[in-house]
């Protein structure tokens, strides 16, 4: 008794750092090991999976058709949990792209956005949900 069970992360990955654990060697691809033990629970939203797809077309990554359906349903579906965004939030990035991220955290309860966008790593927190480097993220982790 006694000992405090760790809690499980909700965490939103900016389409740079899911391609880049999804696609490279390196820390960042550590990522992908960690949400299949469970270590956090990565969350998505329609919004954040449009853009993961059209960056997934890009022709400088050259994944033909079977690639980007294989990841999506092997390496994305079965970790991810899909949220509705309910709290759409705007303004609070520079990018106003990026703010479909921060309304992906806020409406999923999550506890980080890991990212290494520098116009969402100057939010560096909105409202609960804190915005960290990947290897930042990674640290905490260990």
């Amino acid at each position: 008794m006694g000992e405090k069970k760790k809690k499980i992360r909700r965490v939103v990955l900016d389409t740079n750092v899911l391609i880049s654990s999804l696609l490279f060697r390196g820390d960042v691809s550590k990522l992908v090991d960690l949400w299949k033990k469970s270590a956090f629970i990565p969350v998505i939203s329609k919004e954040t999976f449009e853009e993961l797809e059209a960056v997934l077309h890009y022709p400088k990554f050259g994944l033909s058709k079977e690639e980007r359906g294989e990841m999506v349903e092997e390496e994305i579906l079965p970790f991810f949990e899909v949220v509705e965004v309910k709290q759409e939030v705007k303004g609070i990035c520079r990018d106003p792209a990026d703010d479909k991220f921060i309304s992906c955290a806020v409406s999923a309860g999550a506890d980080f956005i890991v990212t290494g966008d520098k116009d969402l790593m100057d939010v560096k927190k909105c409202r609960s949900v804190k915005v960290l480097s990947a290897s930042d993220f990674l640290e905490m982790l260990d």
